[in-house]
């Protein structure tokens, strides 16, 4: 039987509260940026890690401003034309994956939208006139003002989109005939509605390299992508790799889960924070919570399998206690929750179960972001 995830989707049927839920995700992936930094600081990150996470954020940030610019006029137009923004109420608190599919088609025709519609010098020339002539507010004009800007942002922005192709990085060679990379890459996973980023540490024994090489690349590409699911443990995907390229070694990989993200205003919470943030939301702004979790899958050690007569390859044996992270199919899974000040407070007051072992970024008064444990 097919689920229906549709009733966990809520349209946000006015520009108001758009204007509300964009202004959030904008305070939030700053601070997301902050926390990356202060991981870097902590050594939890290297720093080729974290400037490529960075990365990514700018382009998450960037994606949520040109949707900014899209639903502006959310029910504003009077006649149906302008769209509403879908978000997952329930499971993540981001916009629904179909969003991001639209974003991406509407992407792909930015050039031909941007050569019918007038400049925005003449829009907004247009809008005073209006202004001056009707003696109202010029919506129409308005709407059209606010596509033309998202047209162009989707044009010029680099964004983070449904799926976000694997780079790799060269981070140094072990020997001549070893190098080392740090590949990543990204998606919005279509289940869950949730941005998941991956990094990779490999090393490459092959004659050619790996970037360059025209054989090997599009294969490790399109592998990588077709495994970029948020259902498949970090060891089926790295075991699969190791087995279908001889001379690539996974070393480490890292899944980053942007998300859910929590809030009074706009999501149903079923658990311990549903209180902790209904009890914050008293001021504006400081009824959210945002999840952070980071799996990760460590090679321990290596060992040889035949591939043929007179050669063997090696095979990454990975460092899992099967008593404790068998299930995650990781070495190491660490979750963190991203609060204001004001929910922090509260959660440590009710000190609700199962939230006591999870690090706490805490935003202060003055947006400076502490760490807790």
């Amino acid at each position: 039987m097919k689920t229906d995830y549709t009733k966990d989707h809520k349209t946000l049927k006015d520009a108001q509260a758009t204007r509300r839920y964009f202004a959030k995700f904008e305070r939030i992936i700053k601070h997301l940026d902050d926390v990356a930094e202060l991981s870097e600081q902590e050594q939890f990150l290297n720093k080729a890690e974290a400037t490529v996470l960075r990365g990514y954020l700018m382009s998450l940030s960037y994606t949520f401003t040109a949707l900014s610019y899209k639903f502006l006029m959310a029910n504003r137009v009077g006649d149906g034309v302008s769209a509403l923004l879908n978000i997952d109420k329930s499971d993540s608190g981001f916009p629904i994956f179909q969003e991001l599919l639209q974003m991406a088609a509407d992407a792909m025709q930015a050039s031909n939208h941007l050569k019918s519609l007038p400049s925005q010098k003449r829009l907004k020339k247009d809008m005073i006139n209006h202004i001056l002539m009707e003696q109202e507010a010029p919506t129409k004009l308005q709407y059209a003002l606010s596509q033309r800007i998202y047209y162009e942002f989707l044009n010029d922005a680099q964004l983070f989109l449904s799926q976000n192709d694997p780079q790799a990085i060269w981070t140094g060679n072990n020997t001549m005939e070893r190098r080392s990379y740090l590949v990543h890459w990204a998606n919005y996973d279509s289940r869950t509605n949730v941005p998941i980023v991956y990094l990779m540490e490999l090393e490459d024994s092959g004659d050619k390299a790996l970037p360059r090489d025209e054989r090997r690349w599009p294969r490790v590409q399109t592998h990588l992508m077709a495994q970029a699911v948020s259902d498949l443990k970090l060891v089926t995907i790295a075991r699969g790799f190791d087995q279908d390229f001889d001379d690539l070694h996974p070393i480490r990989l890292r899944r980053f889960y942007l998300g859910p993200m929590y809030s009074h205003a706009f999501t149903e919470q079923h658990g311990p924070l549903r209180d902790v943030l209904a009890d914050a939301s008293g001021e504006p702004g400081l009824d959210w919570a945002l999840a952070w979790t980071v799996e990760t899958l460590q090679s321990a050690s290596v060992e040889y399998e035949k591939t043929g007569f007179f050669r063997s390859t090696e095979r990454q044996v990975y460092d899992i206690d099967p008593m404790f992270m068998g299930k995650q199919g990781a070495t190491d899974v660490r979750q963190s929750l991203i609060l204001p000040h004001r929910a922090y407070q509260v959660l440590e007051e009710k000190k609700p179960a199962g939230m006591q072992n999870i690090r706490k970024y805490v935003v202060g008064q003055n947006s400076k972001i502490l760490s807790y444990k």
